[in-house]
């Protein structure tokens, strides 16, 4: 491989993101159970996000305000504004949640710093990846960060274009086979999946992928074993 830019994703691939929202999920069940069942309202409330991606794209601001369309929807337009305000409260929780680094992360970006041009290439909400990453202490490894609205193929090939590279000189490393791998292997680059033990199902797929860019790893570090 001739490889020039090696790219990560952040949320559960440099750090912990998606636990904080099933948790947040469970609070928000919780506050709306008088309506329908846990898994009634976690039905309606992934019906609200995936309807609104469209519209306000992904990260924290946008889960809030689906939960708060999703909590009106469930009741009716009932909801007393108390629990609007709960709802508001629940999102700055997760907006103020520690980071925590997955095992392996700093190690590997480390070992690759200097060698390669290290990047971030991840979705969600700019001010508050930004602000992730300098929470991390992990800001200083990387050359670019790249916050994408979506992350289809146009957008990967967008960003290798900025970046004056070919596909092939990109790698990319990711939880989500569906994001971070299947469109990066569609472009001709190079692809790792590091699954992480619990995946957001808009990003799930339900088939195994072969490729010769391909392979998937258990931990961060075994990333080292493709690339020195």
């Amino acid at each position: 491989m001739n490889l020039k830019v090696i790219a990560f994703d952040a949320d559960d691939t440099l750090f912990i993101n998606e636990p904080y929202f099933q948790e947040t999920e469970q609070k928000f069940c919780g506050l709306m159970e008088d309506y329908l069942s846990h898994q009634g309202i976690s039905q309606e409330l992934f019906k609200v996000e995936i309807d609104n991606l469209k519209i306000y794209g992904y990260g924290i601001k946008a889960y809030i305000l689906s939960m708060i369309e999703a909590a009106m929807k469930i009741s009716n337009n009932t909801i007393p504004v108390e629990v609007i305000e709960k709802i508001i409260e629940y999102g700055k929780e997760l907006l103020e949640k520690p980071i925590e680094l997955l095992d392996g992360v700093e190690e590997t970006l480390n070992a690759l710093h200097g060698k390669y041009k290290l990047v971030v290439a991840t979705k969600g909400d700019l001010l508050d990846q930004r602000r992730k990453l300098h929470d991390s202490g992990l800001g200083h490894y990387f050359h670019h960060i790249e916050v994408m609205s979506d992350k289809q193929e146009k957008d990967y090939s967008d960003l290798i274009k900025r970046l004056d590279i070919q596909p092939s000189e990109f790698f990319m490393i990711g939880n989500s086979l569906k994001s971070d791998v299947l469109p990066v292997l569609a472009i001709g680059g190079h692809a790792v999946h590091i699954p992480f033990h619990t995946t957001w199902a808009h990003e799930r797929i339900d088939y195994k992928v072969e490729h010769k860019n391909f392979n998937t790893f258990e931990k961060m570090i075994d990333v080292l074993k493709r690339l020195q």
